[in-house]
């Protein structure tokens, strides 16, 4: 009797090793999300920024309510301002924001999205300057951030010979702060953050340029393009992009 109990016990005992062993190992969240990559240049606050290892600010806010709309994943990719249209072209990411504005040169490379937020190119100088406008820019040296639209614009207003690109606008900055250049010409916003951030620093009246943000997108992904725009109408008619940018800048 002993024996056969055995038997029925060690037969149980192999049939649930069997089972269990077929059974599916336990999945993370979001293990089968499709994941679609952002490039942005992550030192261009307040629309994009690090905090630690984690990526903030305006276009990531933005891009992760875009691709929860796509059924995505997001992941952000932090390169140089500009390998962005590069990387889109060659498919090494999915899309580019970066603060980005929409240029007839750009329109030639990739394509853009419906604009979701306007940019104003700003001049900080030092409190003393004796740069009142824009036209006291006439000879001096400029900071820029390689391969902006202040960067492209004022080497065409002032002559490449005058214009100093650095790979990070906080680079500009110090240069400014070290006497390297006169003024840095960037986006009123991270203007502001870094003329908070940096005593002896002031923006001038005289906006620069104004411009549209938009997200850039491979040309042959037409696809993409269209459900990205159509997420961009819906989180724009339903006041989530007005939410997050407040979040960010302040309405005074």
């Amino acid at each position: 009797m002993k024996k056969v109990l055995s038997l029925i016990l060690a037969a149980a005992l192999i049939l649930c090793f069997a089972a269990c062993s077929q059974q599916p190992a336990t999945e993370t969240p979001d293990a089968n999300a499709t994941v679609i990559k952002m490039g942005t240049n992550a030192a261009f606050p307040p629309y994009e920024f690090k905090e630690g290892e984690a990526f903030k600010g305006i276009d990531v806010d933005i891009a992760t309510e875009i691709a929860k709309e796509l059924g995505a994943k997001l992941e952000v990719v932090d390169m140089e301002f500009d390998s962005i249209i590069t990387s889109v072209q060659q498919g090494e990411v999915d899309f580019g924001m970066a603060g980005m504005t929409v240029t007839d040169e750009r329109k030639l490379e990739v394509n853009f999205t419906s604009s979701y937020a306007t940019g104003v190119q700003v001049v900080i100088v030092p409190e003393d300057s004796d740069i009142k406008d824009l036209d006291g820019l006439e000879g001096k040296k400029i900071g820029t951030q390689l391969g902006t639209t202040g960067d492209i614009y004022s080497k065409d207003d002032y002559g490449e010979e005058n214009v100093v690109s650095y790979s990070k606008g906080a680079d500009a900055i110090i240069a400014l702060k070290g006497g390297d250049v006169d003024a840095v010409i960037i986006d009123n916003e991270p203007a502001k953050a870094f003329v908070a951030q940096n005593e002896g620093l002031k923006i001038l009246e005289t906006e620069y340029a104004i411009e549209d943000y938009a997200i850039a997108v491979k040309k042959e992904n037409t696809e993409l393009l269209d459900k990205i725009n159509a997420a961009l109408e819906k989180l724009t008619a339903d006041g989530t992009i007005d939410k997050i940018i407040a979040n960010y800048i302040s309405a005074e």
